[in-house]
């Protein structure tokens, strides 16, 4: 068996070649080799959403997807949530609605929540509070912020139409 494999990805909008041991994660893969350590590992098992990252378009958990699966795959961090932010000198909308609704706590999960919510607003841009708890429900809070979390994504719905 191989010891690394090659993998062709696009990072942020960025094309990427990357060698990584072929049981490797994603979630590996963007924070040790890429030093993009905005996606948190938490449980490991897919249970947390702390590493909630997008891969062409869906919603992932990153520590249950290999690497070698995302060869020729668009990746979207939450690094890349920010650099879109920066085109203009501000965060973007919804990391905005974040700060405004004081849904940043600790910040361990709200990577992951952001993420999450990005998903759920693409494909839903105005939600109602019930879809957003649904969107959300396979991220966890050990802070216990939900109500503000949901609270920001129903502002970045809003600040949307």
């Amino acid at each position: 068996m191989a010891a690394t494999v090659r993998i062709r990805v696009r990072v942020n909008g960025s094309e990427r070649q990357i060698d990584v041991a072929p049981n490797a994660t994603l979630l590996d893969m963007v924070r040790d080799h890429l030093g993009l350590t905005g996606s948190k590992e938490c449980c490991a098992v897919g249970e947390c959403g702390a590493c909630t990252l997008l891969v062409d378009g869906r919603s992932v958990n990153s520590c249950l997807v290999l690497a070698v699966e995302a060869d020729a795959s668009e990746v979207t961090t939450i690094e890349g949530l920010a650099q879109e932010g920066r085109l203009n000198g501000r965060l973007s909308p919804l990391q905005e609605a974040f700060l405004a609704k004081g849904a940043v706590q600790c910040g361990f999960c709200i990577p992951g929540q952001v993420m999450a919510a990005l998903y759920l607003l693409q494909r839903n841009p105005h939600p109602s509070p019930d879809e957003v708890r649904e969107g959300l429900s396979g991220n966890l809070c050990r802070c216990g912020g939900y109500v503000q979390i949901c609270e920001a994504v129903l502002g970045a719905s809003e600040a949307g139409r």
